[in-house]
């Protein structure tokens, strides 16, 4: 009889829909292909914008509304555990929410590293990720996911154990670039935070994985967060080769471990037994 040990995919991210919009398809792939999906979200989105529903009304409910959203997408996702670092949203740059000492953005970074480090304890991934330097966006709680999985993993570093990759979500520059120029094109004005956008200098990628065959599925996650719906997306007025670009193919730089071929790799388990 041949056992399979089934490997673990952990990923490290700041609020309820970052998961299924910046790695959505490889979490997909990752469960498709029998491994193990581990979901860790800092905080439950207290701070996000109001779409689709009654913000006067439910705005003091929207953390609960987040996590039931939340729920829903990791069960289209295929995740199999989802834990929350138990943080408040930070709110974006600047807001007075930013100095709220629940918040994420406050956190003592070693009390962060050690929630996280709790869990990846437990559950000892085989491959890791999060967010890289910038955040994607600049976001503070984007920031602070990073900085805090790397502390983590030097806590269990100390303790004689990483896991054998560890990846760092990115948008090319090339690709931020051209959403800029088609936005400009057709008018569409961009959110300052999106619009100030660097992304990653395209030979820094190492990692490109491929799940335009799993785009209709990692749709129906991001839709699951209705209250995150704007219905004027920009992504939304893309042209279609160019949306599912940004949304079928994810890119990844690797941090820690070794490339598993040529690169760019086209899965996070490339090289792994």
């Amino acid at each position: 009889m041949i056992t399979i040990q089934m490997t673990t995919l952990l990923l490290v991210h700041a609020h309820p829909d970052d998961e299924c919009i910046l790695t959505g398809g490889v979490m997909l792939r990752a469960h498709l292909d029998g491994h193990r999906v581990v979901l860790i979200t800092a905080t439950r989105g207290e701070e996000g914008e109001m779409h689709n529903l009654d913000d006067v009304a439910l705005r003091p409910q929207l953390a609960e509304i987040r996590v039931n959203e939340l729920r829903e997408c990791c069960a289209i996702l295929g995740v199999d555990r989802q834990e929350f670092l138990g943080y408040r949203d930070s709110g974006m740059t600047g807001a007075a929410s930013n100095d709220d000492p629940r918040s994420f953005h406050t956190a003592p970074l070693g009390d962060a590293a050690e929630r996280l480090a709790v869990v990846l304890r437990e559950e000892r991934p085989a491959v890791v990720v999060t967010y890289a330097a910038d955040g994607t966006y600049g976001h503070p709680d984007h920031l602070k996911a990073h900085q805090t999985t790397l502390a983590a993993l030097d806590i269990l570093a100390a303790e004689d154990w990483l896991p054998s990759k560890v990846y760092l979500h990115a948008v090319p520059r090339s690709f931020v670039v051209a959403v800029i120029e088609v936005a400009r094109v057709a008018g569409i004005e961009m959110p300052p935070e999106l619009a100030e956008m660097q992304g990653v200098p395209d030979d820094e990628i190492t990692t490109t994985v491929d799940s335009t065959e799993l785009l209709d599925r990692k749709l129906a996650a991001c839709v699951a967060h209705v209250s995150q719906l704007h219905p004027g997306l920009p992504l939304a007025t893309m042209a279609a080769q160019l949306f599912e670009v940004a949304f079928g193919i994810e890119r990844f730089v690797l941090a820690q471990g070794t490339l598993g071929g040529q690169r760019p790799e086209s899965s996070l388990f490339a090289g792994l037994n």
